[in-house]
């Protein structure tokens, strides 16, 4: 007498085997039934420790086919022992193990709001504490002249301010000619909010949405692209899928590389 199988699902419905990922440290996934984003810090007794970017962690079971990596389904596996250092950081920089923030310097970098500041941290924060350069964030440009003014820049303490929107004939960039002093230097992206500047296809979206003038531009997005009208959720959604430079515009790039270089520039110019 024949036996048949029990299974009767067909080939095609079968879940497809997902590639195994080494839990790395540094490496950063999501968990889909909690949505927690963070980064490997630990691997140990078959489990894996996430980190988020507020510094809370959680411990997730290594099972098949549980994390999200680019939005792609993987099974995270138990690393290879031995120390694994990155040759470059996510900047593209070459990675210096060991070294040591420095003391941080009298010049800034200015950006306008929170989610511009938490870009920069995670793509060139390496660089800029080996430099010993703070970025900080204004909540907005409409009062940079007096800013600039109260911070009295000087040869060995530069500041560097970085602007969404700056376009000829814009109001950024009206407000960013008012600003003279050869120590202080004001660039921008063209881009209305700096999640423009995160590609599209690192987002998993042909190409960000454009919004009616009126309408708060996030919100406008979410709705757009049919996700939940939270920005904040929005935004750790699209910061967690940047890994490097590779991930942003080059009209990011090329302007935040400009700004260190200001900053960290020698006081005699040299």
């Amino acid at each position: 007498m024949r036996q048949y199988s029990a299974d009767l699902t067909p080939p095609w419905k079968k879940p497809q085997p997902a590639p195994e990922v080494p839990a790395d440290p540094g490496l950063v996934v999501e968990e889909p039934g909690t949505g927690f984003c963070g980064a490997v810090t630990g691997c140990e007794a078959g489990t894996v420790t996430l980190e988020d970017r507020l510094g809370r962690r959680r411990v997730f079971p290594l099972e098949p086919r549980g994390f999200l990596l680019e939005g792609r389904v993987v099974t995270l596996v138990k690393p290879s022992p031995g120390p694994v250092r990155p040759s470059r950081t996510a900047s593209g920089s070459v990675a210096v193990p060991g070294a040591r923030a420095r003391v941080a310097r009298a010049g800034r970098i200015y950006v306008e709001g929170r989610h511009d500041a938490e870009l920069v941290e995670k793509v060139w924060g390496d660089d800029l504490r080996i430099e010993g350069v703070v970025v900080e964030y204004l909540e907005g440009v409409d009062d940079l002249p007096s800013i600039v003014s109260d911070f009295a820049p000087g040869p060995d303490a530069r500041l560097g301010v970085l602007v969404d929107h700056l376009v000829p004939g814009s109001k950024e960039w009206r407000i960013a000619q008012a600003v003279t002093s050869e120590h202080a230097l004001v660039v921008g992206h063209p881009y209305i909010d700096v999640w423009e500047a995160v590609k599209p296809s690192c987002v998993g979206i042909a190409a960000w949405p454009r919004v009616p003038r009126g309408q708060d531009w996030k919100t406008g997005v979410c709705r757009a692209l049919g996700w939940p009208e939270n920005t904040g959720a929005a935004w750790r959604h699209i910061l967690g899928r940047v890994r490097s430079y590779k991930d942003l515009e080059p009209e990011l790039l090329g302007r935040v590389e400009e700004l260190i270089d200001f900053v960290t520039a020698p006081a005699d110019g040299g």
